[in-house]
């Protein structure tokens, strides 16, 4: 294990990102653990008020330790104690931050609410982006080139600027997380470029307006991959996050 640590992460100057990465996950994991005990009127934890009684979301502090710890890495240099500890100064703070992703996207506080779900799915998205890069991968498949086409510019040039294009067209037929994970995967940026577009994405609105045939069946696949994956979705985000507030519903006064 030491030597794979050795070879993986420190030599490659990879530690400060697993630092940081180690903050956010635990970050996030004590947060969540906390607010629920709040939420239950369980131990010593109460929500944080503020002169006149303003609720102080934990994004407020997250928000500071993210600019300490960022720019406090851009001035510390590659080397020493100081890029660890801005490390974890900014995994702490991007951890707290994005646990309250839905509440900076809603300028709502909807931490409890369906919205909330947000949040939870921001997080996992970014430790599988982040975990990807520590095992080896990078953006737009770089370390795919060898080192004698690196040495040609246009080599290097033509394999982001084609991954990039298949991460974008992927965006525009709806498929963000595909898009997301094939900036470091592009084999899933292609997968997701070549497969229909999702029904209301720019893509299907641009190109399906007139075929109806493509429409449905954009329709068709959508339904069938939400009926298979949302549910099992949302028990993961009730697993990790907690369960959502039931929707109070107005009452039938006829």
């Amino acid at each position: 294990m030491g030597q794979w640590l050795e070879r993986n992460i420190v030599e490659p100057g990879k530690l400060p990102l697993l630092l940081a990465l180690a903050a956010f996950v635990l970050t996030f994991v004590v947060t969540r653990l906390i607010t629920r005990m709040i939420r239950a009127g369980r131990g010593p934890f109460r929500n944080v008020q503020g002169a006149g009684g303003v609720h102080i979301h934990h994004v407020v502090p997250g928000v500071v330790l993210t600019v300490i710890g960022g720019f406090g890495a851009v001035a510390s240099g590659r080397e020493g104690l100081g890029p660890a500890v801005c490390a974890v100064l900014f995994g702490i703070g991007a951890g707290l931050v994005l646990d309250e992703f839905a509440l900076i996207l809603h300028l709502d506080d909807v931490y409890w609410s369906e919205a909330g779900r947000k949040s939870v799915e921001v997080v996992v998205l970014t430790v599988a982006v982040v975990g990807l890069v520590l095992a080896g991968f990078s953006p737009f498949d770089v370390n795919g080139v060898d080192a004698e086409e690196r040495q040609g510019r246009g080599t290097v040039i033509a394999t982001v600027a084609g991954n990039f294009a298949f991460a974008l067209v992927a965006l525009f037929k709806g498929k963000l997380r595909t898009a997301l994970f094939g900036t470091i995967v592009p084999l899933v940026a292609l997968v997701g470029a070549v497969r229909l577009a999702r029904p209301g994405s720019a893509w299907a609105r641009r190109f399906y307006a007139r075929r109806p045939r493509a429409r449905a069946r954009s329709a068709l696949r959508a339904y069938r991959h939400d009926r298979r994956w949302t549910g099992l979705s949302r028990r993961l985000q009730d697993w990790i996050g907690g369960a959502p507030d039931e929707p109070v519903r107005a009452l039938d006064h006829r």
